[in-house]
């Protein structure tokens, strides 16, 4: 049975927080402070906050400075998971994967499912670790741009996966293997 092992110490992460978003900024960013009030709440600390706008360019060039960045072990964006013109968080995030975690977009979907139906459809959530060639590993998470799904985000998967003390296994206790494919191939 999942649980958290209170005989393991709490290891805080630190977490960038990217809004995606051509109308948004830090004042009337709701699902930004839903992320940053969460996370902070956990023990993890908030090592960096932006908003970009619906662009491509722009966006991969914020999260490849976190990735490789080594004092941020997670960037978490919300925003730009949808499926109209502007929306391409996806496009942007998912070629400096070098995995991709398929499972995430599953979980996702099925806890929104429970709260608002088959208008789970309309996200594109998705994550996947980058910078490991680079020598930094990163968990890059993307959620829709709702508070309702940020919760559900964080609530639902993130609060379990980035806590040492989750039982069987989480994100926190693989970290220092993501890399194990490059020292494979020197070997």
């Amino acid at each position: 049975m999942p649980s958290i092992d209170e005989t393991r110490p709490f290891i805080p992460l630190a977490i960038a927080v990217l809004t995606v978003s051509d109308t948004r900024d830090l004042s009337s960013d709701k699902s930004g402070d839903t992320l940053v009030e969460r996370l902070e709440a956990a023990g993890h600390r908030l090592a960096d906050r932006a908003i970009e706008p619906d662009d491509v360019s722009r966006i991969q060039s914020r999260l490849s400075g976190w990735i490789i960045d080594p004092a941020i072990d997670v960037v978490i964006t919300t925003g730009g998971t949808g499926f109209t013109g502007r929306d391409v968080t996806p496009e942007a995030a998912e070629p400096l994967f070098e995995k991709r975690m398929e499972g995430f977009s599953t979980i996702f979907h099925q806890i929104s499912f429970a709260k608002i139906g088959t208008s789970t459809l309309q996200s594109r959530a998705t994550a996947g670790v980058a910078g490991a060639s680079g020598g930094t590993p990163t968990y890059v998470f993307c959620l829709p741009g709702s508070p309702g799904a940020c919760r559900d985000g964080w609530d639902g998967i993130l609060a379990s996966q980035l806590d040492f003390r989750y039982r069987p296994c989480n994100f926190v206790e693989i970290m220092p293997r993501l890399d194990e494919h490059l020292k494979r191939r020197k070997a």
